[in-house]
């Protein structure tokens, strides 16, 4: 059952209006810095839907994305001045759109395969990009790392900057997939998951709404990237471009539901924010991983399909249960409390008669 109209913009208006509000609140530095890095994952979660959610690409090498645009930030302001503190952020569409370009020969090659030989190219692209960071020291810094000039924001309001940036990048992200839910390319998207033999069959430009989707994708990973990069002030290969990134991202999107609007971003807040609330409560112990596991291995088990999904397919199963166990009125109707009880009409007996 779809929601009526209306109540998707205003549940949306909500949730953003909240945090927007929610620095004004006088939060702690550490509880400002945890909401930062859980929109950070937000974002990037709902970009990986566009490709693995929504096109069925299950791309394993996100995160070299990330780092390309981490790395671009960086060696740009090694060259120029930061004046205000936001010159940064402006560069930020440049970057997407750069990273976008990059990307769409290496999408156009791992592309031809699927499925899980896809996975396999594109965490190897992941490998390569890790492995020239290490060894491009002129550029990168190899191993030592390389820094930008720190955003001269106060201390005070440290994180504001970075927070307001990052909610409107994740606005933007949700709102292409909701356009691209609302349009052709998201039906062409879900018939290349389907089946994309028979989507070119039917006439679907598979090829141009694939190379669309991770297009988009890597773009507003990259950019997230950027931002990573100019909050840290000093990155390493081993952070920028870590494993462990892409595998979060795919959780967070498989946790909250794939393929859908919301998913991803329900996925981003538990996961991360537990991920960090469990870091800061047991420090440098490592064992806030097997928390943070914990917490993915029990919504997995008693919701498998991600959070989202099980919770729709519940209420349909519960709407079918009122529907079908609701006695039912002399004329048809469901029996409300004013309806009075008839007693049923029974079929005149019929004698069996023998020929």
């Amino acid at each position: 059952m779809r929601a009526p109209r209306g109540i998707g913009p205003a549940r949306a208006a909500v949730f953003f209006g909240v945090l927007a509000v929610l620095p004004e609140l006088d939060l702690a530095h550490w509880l400002l810095n945890m909401l930062v890095f859980t929109l950070m994952f937000a974002v990037m979660s709902s970009a990986w839907n566009l490709l693995g959610g929504f096109a069925g690409y299950p791309s394993l090498g996100h995160v070299a994305f990330f780092g390309i645009g981490a790395y671009a930030v960086v060696l740009w302001f090694q060259h120029h001045a930061i004046h205000n503190g936001y010159e940064p952020f402006l560069l930020l569409p440049l970057i997407g759109v750069g990273v976008a370009v990059v990307g769409l020969p290496v999408a156009a090659i791992a592309m031809r395969t699927r499925a899980d030989v896809f996975a396999i190219v594109t965490i190897t692209l992941l490998f390569v990009v890790q492995t020239l960071a290490f060894n491009l020291r002129g550029l990168t810094g190899g191993a030592q790392g390389a820094s930008i000039a720190a955003a001269p924001f106060p201390s005070a309001t440290y994180e504001r900057p970075f927070y307001d940036v990052l909610l409107v990048l994740l606005a933007i992200a949700m709102g292409l997939t909701w356009a691209a839910m609302r349009s052709k390319v998201g039906l062409s998207l879900a018939a290349v998951r389907a089946d994309e033999d028979k989507a070119a069959g039917i006439g679907v430009r598979v090829q141009a709404v694939k190379l669309l989707a991770f297009c988009v994708s890597v773009g507003l990973t990259a950019m997230v990237g950027a931002i990573w990069a100019y909050y840290q002030g000093f990155i390493y290969p081993q952070f920028a471009i870590d494993p462990l990134i892409t595998v979060s991202i795919v959780l967070m999107t498989f946790l909250g539901g794939r393929a859908t609007l919301w998913g991803p971003v329900i996925g981003a807040f538990i996961l991360e924010m537990a991920q960090q609330y469990l870091a800061y409560s047991l420090g440098g112990s490592q064992f806030y991983l097997i928390g943070y596991a914990l917490v993915f291995l029990v919504v997995m088990l008693l919701m498998p399909r991600g959070i989202l999904p099980s919770i729709q397919e519940w209420l349909r199963r519960r709407r079918r249960r009122q529907v079908v166990d609701a006695p039912a009125t002399p004329s048809g109707g469901l029996r409300t409390a004013d309806t009075p009880l008839t007693p049923r009409r029974t079929a005149p007996h019929v004698k069996e008669t023998r020929t």
